[in-house]
C-alpha cells in the first residue's frame, strides 16, 4: 500500500480554509484529525482514493489534542500497519521495541510473561509518545496527493442526500458545503458526528484517573513492559529510549484531586509502592497528565452512508493499551474496503465492515472492561483463580500463543496491512 512519494511536495495541496473553494464533492469525508483519522487519510490516500480531512486544530503536533504526552504502546499488528501506509518510516527512530511483557496482581502468587524470541518475533511491539506518532503522521500526510486537508475547520450541521450527505464546514472565511458518499466520524469519544447520526452510545465512569508521565528506573528495563494489577487499579511501565520508562497509573477519582496535588516525591512515593521494586528505585519523574477513564460504546457502527471509527466507535479502558491500535485497525479495514469497492458508501459495504468489525471490537471491549472488573476488584475469594490464570497463561504454551496473538494484535479478521512482515 506504499505510494509514491517523488515530487509529492509539487502536487500536494495542504488546503488551509481560506484556500477552500465555497462548495463542492470531496470524495470519502473524514471528520476529525486525530491518531485515527489522520490514518485512514493516509491508507486512502497511498490507494489513490480521494478524501478530505477536517481538522479542528491547526495542523501542527502542538495544536491537535490527541498529539500528547501519553506514551502509546503499539502492537505488532499496529506498526506493520504504519509500515504499510509509510507512516513508521517518520517514527521508527523514537521507537522502542517491546521484547518481554510481565503481567501480575500485587499480593497473589503468580504471573504470566511473555517473550518475543518465544513468539519467533523481534519485538511484541513498540513504544512511542502520542506526540512522536503525530509528528510522524503530519509529515506524512505532507507527502499525500490525493488528500484535501481543512484546519482549523468544524463541521456545524448535516443534511442528509439521497445518495450521501451534505456537510457544512465552518472556516474562518465562512461556511463551506461539501457533498459526500461516505461520511467519517472520527471525531473522538464525545462524538459530533455520532450524535447527529442518531446512534446511541452506552457510558460507563470507571470512577478512575489515570495518570501519565516518565521515570528513571535504578535498573535498565531491557525492553520489558510490566502491567501490575492491585485493589486500587492497575500501573504499568513501558521502555522508552535512554533508559527511560513511560508510568501509567490509575487511582480512584475520589484520590485524583490529591494526587495531582503530591510533589515529585510524593508522587514517586505512591508509584513505589503500587508498582514495587523490580526496576529498583524510581526517580526523575517527568510532566504528569491525569486523564478521567471512561467507556463508550456506539451501539451500531454505520448509518446511511456513514461510519463510525476510533474512539467515536469505542472508547476503552487503557488497561492493556487497546484504544489506539483497536483504532487504526478500524481505519485500515474501511480503507481496504473502500479501495475495492465503486461506490464508498454503498450499504453492502458498511455491512460487510461492520461484520468485519464486531469480533475484533466486541472481544477487545470485553477484554479490557473484565480485566477491570475482575484483575483489579478486593475480593479475596477471586485471588486463587486469577492467580491459577496467570500461572495457566505464563505455563501452557498454546493459551501463551493466543494470548501473544491477540495482544500483537491479530484478532478476528484483521486488514491485510497489518498482515504484512516488518522488513
Amino acid at each position: 500500500m506504499q505510494c509514491n512519494t517523488g515530487g509529492a511536495s509539487a502536487y500536494h495541496r495542504r488546503m488551509n480554509v481560506s484556500e477552500s473553494p465555497a462548495s463542492g464533492g470531496s470524495g470519502v469525508l473524514i471528520v476529525g484529525g486525530g491518531l485515527v483519522g489522520a490514518s485512514l487519510a493516509i491508507a486512502l490516500d497511498a490507494a489513490g482514493v480521494a478524501a478530505t480531512l477536517v481538522e479542528t486544530a491547526a495542523p501542527r503536533a502542538d495544536a491537535q489534542p490527541s498529539y500528547d504526552e501519553r506514551n502509546l504502546a503499539l502492537a505488532r499488528a499496529t506498526v506493520n500497519g504504519l509500515d504499510a501506509i509509510g507512516v513508521w518510516r517518520h517514527a521508527a527512530a523514537r521507537a522502542t521495541p517491546i521484547r518481554h511483557i510481565r503481567v501480575s496482581r500485587a499480593g497473589e502468587f503468580g504471573s504470566a510473561r511473555i517473550d518475543a524470541d518465544k513468539q519467533g518475533v523481534d519485538a511484541l511491539g513498540w513504544t512511542l509518545p502520542a506526540r512522536e506518532l503525530g509528528a510522524a503522521l503530519l509529515r506524512r500526510l505532507d507527502e499525500c496527493t490525493r488528500l484535501t486537508r481543512l484546519a482549523p475547520a468544524t463541521l456545524s450541521a448535516l443534511e442528509p442526500l439521497a445518495d450521501g450527505w451534505r456537510a457544512r464546514i465552518d472556516t474562518a472565511d465562512g461556511p463551506r458545503g461539501i457533498d459526500t458518499p461516505l461520511l467519517v466520524g472520527a471525531d473522538g469519544t464525545h462524538s459530533f458526528v455520532r450524535d447527529r447520526l442518531g446512534i446511541e452510545a452506552g457510558h460507563h465512569d470507571y470512577r478512575q484517573s489515570l495518570f501519565v508521565c516518565t521515570v528513571t528506573p535504578e535498573r535498565a528495563h531491557a525492553n520489558r513492559a510490566f502491567e501490575r494489577f492491585s485493589d486500587d487499579g492497575p500501573i504499568a511501565l513501558l521502555p522508552l529510549a535512554e533508559r527511560r520508562c513511560g508510568l501509567v497509573l490509575t487511582v480512584s477519582a475520589d484520590e485524583a484531586d490529591a494526587v495531582a496535588a503530591l510533589d515529585d516525591i510524593g508522587f514517586l512515593d505512591l508509584a513505589q509502592r503500587r508498582f514495587g521494586w523490580r526496576l529498583g528505585r524510581l526517580t526523575r519523574p517527568g510532566k504528569r497528565h491525569p486523564y478521567a477513564i471512561h467507556r463508550v460504546a456506539a451501539t451500531q457502527l454505520v448509518a446511511p452512508h456513514a461510519v463510525l471509527v476510533g474512539n467515536a466507535a469505542q472508547t476503552v479502558h487503557p488497561i492493556g493499551a487497546q484504544g489506539f491500535n483497536l483504532g487504526l485497525r478500524d481505519a485500515l479495514t474501511l480503507a481496504e474496503l473502500v479501495t475495492a469497492a465503486t461506490d464508498p458508501g454503498d450499504p453492502a459495504l458498511l455491512a460487510a465492515y461492520a461484520a468485519r468489525r464486531a469480533p475484533d471490537r466486541e472481544g477487545t471491549m470485553a477484554m479490557s472492561h473484565g480485566l477491570v472488573r475482575l484483575a483489579c476488584l478486593e475480593q479475596p475469594l477471586l485471588a486463587p483463580l486469577r492467580s491459577l490464570a496467570l500461572l495457566a497463561c505464563d505455563r501452557l504454551p498454546p493459551l501463551q500463543r493466543a494470548l501473544a496473538r491477540r495482544g500483537m494484535g491479530f484478532r478476528g479478521e484483521p486488514p491485510r496491512a497489518v498482515l504484512e512482515r516488518l522488513p
